[in-house]
């Protein structure tokens, strides 16, 4: 890797879309504070990878989503605060889209915490309020399966989008400043979410279904609407989903080859990347968040602009975070 792939890296604002890293640090006792040879990320990797700022689910296991989603979305965004507030000098929740404009030019880490499924609200508007005071700036409707909000693509049978509740939720999210994502969410519910939001969306961990026949995958269709309402598409590093008939075997190739087909499809605005580190198995030379500056090379190496290349890092969801969060 040339000295002029990394300028371009390291100089770029970089935003990593999803990770369900802190998961890891509440189940596992792995203080990403450290650095570890265990894992995709903690701090002082996602330094080395050049990654300025990170999104962090609070994703709730299957068996919590039904008896104590709320509790236990608590105590992975406990942990996320504990982060900040233990380490002030390194880390910072972004609330405002200028926190993390202000982490990138002091150095710090910025982090994004969001939910990973809707079952954490526990069917209370309330509840969601309550996340946002905390700092939840980004909602995932939906893991794969029905909650009170809205079906998700395991469901997809049912022809099922957003519940009455879950139209409350968009609207509120909308209302208050917090991101709606629609990566596990049904094929109905994209439609949904796109018909009742006022605000960009972000599919934040979603690959090409033309290229890989993933449920979790995409139609042209549907990064198309994405793409119209200024909304974000993260490219993302789970193997299964770049490459079902071997998984085992996919690099940063396929990761490139995802983005480059996203951008004949909706334009360099629209594209940009979302890891699922510590929730996936990832290429074989994508190992952690140090390989990072990899993608960048490859980018560059097949003939992207320079501009292209920092929208897809980072821009592009900072648009959207500009927006959406002011």
């Amino acid at each position: 890797m040339t000295n002029a792939f990394l300028s371009l890296h390291f100089d770029a604002l970089v935003i990593d879309g999803h990770c369900d890293s802190i998961g890891d640090q509440l189940e596992n006792g792995r203080w990403l504070g450290d650095r570890s040879d265990t894992g995709h990320i903690d701090l002082p990797r996602l330094r080395e990878g050049g990654i300025d700022a990170q999104f962090f689910a609070c994703y709730v296991p299957t068996p919590f989503q039904r008896h104590g989603a709320f509790t236990h979305a608590m105590d992975r965004l406990d942990q996320l605060l504990l982060l900040e507030e233990r380490l002030p000098e390194q880390f910072t929740l972004v609330r405002r889209a200028e926190d993390l404009v202000r982490a990138k030019a002091t150095g710090k880490i910025a982090g994004i915490a969001g939910l990973e499924g809707a079952e954490a609200l526990d069917a209370s508007i309330g509840a969601l309020r309550q996340f946002y005071r905390l700092g939840v700036r980004n909602l995932g409707l939906a893991w794969n399966y029905r909650n009170a909000a809205c079906d998700g693509v395991a469901e997809s049978r049912t022809n099922g989008g957003l519940t009455e509740f879950g139209v409350k939720v968009v609207e509120e999210c909308n209302r208050l400043g917090i991101l709606l994502d629609v990566s596990h969410l049904s094929p109905a519910g994209v439609t949904d979410v796109l018909a009742v939001s006022q605000q960009p969306i972000i599919a934040s961990h979603s690959n090409v279904f033309a290229l890989c026949d993933h449920p979790r995958n995409l139609t042209n269709a549907q990064m198309e609407a994405i793409a119209a309402g200024g909304g974000v598409i993260g490219v993302t590093f789970v193997n299964a989903f770049l490459n079902r008939e071997n998984p085992e075997a996919t690099t940063v190739d396929d990761v490139v080859a995802h983005i480059e087909y996203m951008l004949g499809v909706v334009g360099p605005d629209h594209v940009s990347i979302g890891s699922d580190f510590d929730g996936c198995t990832t290429p074989t030379d994508l190992a952690d968040a140090t390989s990072y500056p990899l993608i960048t090379q490859k980018l560059v190496e097949r003939g992207h602009d320079p501009k292209v290349i920092r929208k897809i890092l980072g821009e592009n969801l900072l648009r959207v975070i500009r927006t959406v969060l002011g």
